[in-house]
């Protein structure tokens, strides 16, 4: 359930709005409100689509959707549990898409501000304590996670970039899909660095990290498995790109309620 459609965050008579949900249920439609939005995933994992780019949120990780900013949440976690918070906010830095790992600070305010979920009645003590927050928000954003994938705007990418997604765990040779896309080597390696932003390679190594993070947050798979189901043919090779990508290791993201 979008908390989007059942109140209209943008009428509320309030600066500040919590929605605590567990077992979050999501319509997957993409929508936009003036207020900025933050989303913190306390466990499972969630998507996010934020003007065109698809964005992981592992579990412990929050996002900061600008206001504005057109939108969608949807998540293949079977249980997640999710702390929305919407403000009106105005400084630079709000107005900008900041995906980061969550501090312990940050956490425990997240989760003492829960207290207010859903609450439409303006309390003093509530708009004081999450201005503090929104305020101190740039300095807990110290260093954004950047992992994301654009969607394609060109249709000819569309047959490739499906390619990508189904067989991500094989090693693909940009020969391969420049004959599934019928569009030469040289036209394809362009259009896909233009439209995605990254090599193939660097696409297919983004690809795996989401999935072994999708894995790794759902307890089911030890690292090593995780590796080998992601398409790796070594736990170090898997850990080394892991780390490249996450500036952190494997079992920092393994789901802590095993």
């Amino acid at each position: 359930m979008n908390p989007n459609n059942v109140i209209d965050i943008d009428s509320l008579n309030k600066p500040y709005f919590v929605w605590f949900e567990e077992n979050w249920r999501h319509d997957d439609i993409l929508h936009s409100h003036e207020k900025g939005q933050l989303v913190y995933v306390e466990s499972g994992f969630q998507y996010i689509t934020v003007d065109g780019k698809i964005y992981l949120l592992p579990q412990n990780h929050a996002a900061w959707i600008p206001p504005g900013a057109v939108h969608k949440t949807n998540s293949h976690s079977e249980k997640i549990k999710l702390m929305i918070m919407f403000a009106e906010v105005n400084s630079v830095f709000h107005h900008e898409l900041h995906v980061f790992s969550v501090p312990s600070v940050l956490k425990e305010m997240i989760k003492y501000a829960e207290r207010w979920s859903k609450s439409l009645e303006n309390n003093p003590d509530e708009m004081l304590f999450l201005k503090a927050l929104f305020n101190e928000l740039p300095h807990f954003v110290e260093h954004s996670l950047k992992l994301h994938i654009s969607l394609p705007e060109d249709k000819r990418l569309a047959e490739p970039i499906g390619y990508l997604h189904n067989h991500y765990q094989e090693d693909i040779k940009i020969e391969e899909l420049s004959e599934i896309s019928l569009l030469s080597l040289r036209t394809l390696e362009r259009i896909f660095k233009k439209e995605t932003g990254m090599t193939l390679n660097k696409y297919q190594q983004i690809l795996r990290i989401i999935k072994s993070l999708e894995l790794l947050s759902s307890g089911d798979l030890t690292i090593s498995e995780t590796a080998y189901q992601v398409g790796y043919k070594s736990v170090q090779a898997f850990t080394r790109s892991f780390q490249s990508v996450m500036q952190a290791k494997p079992t920092d993201f393994i789901k802590t309620t095993r």
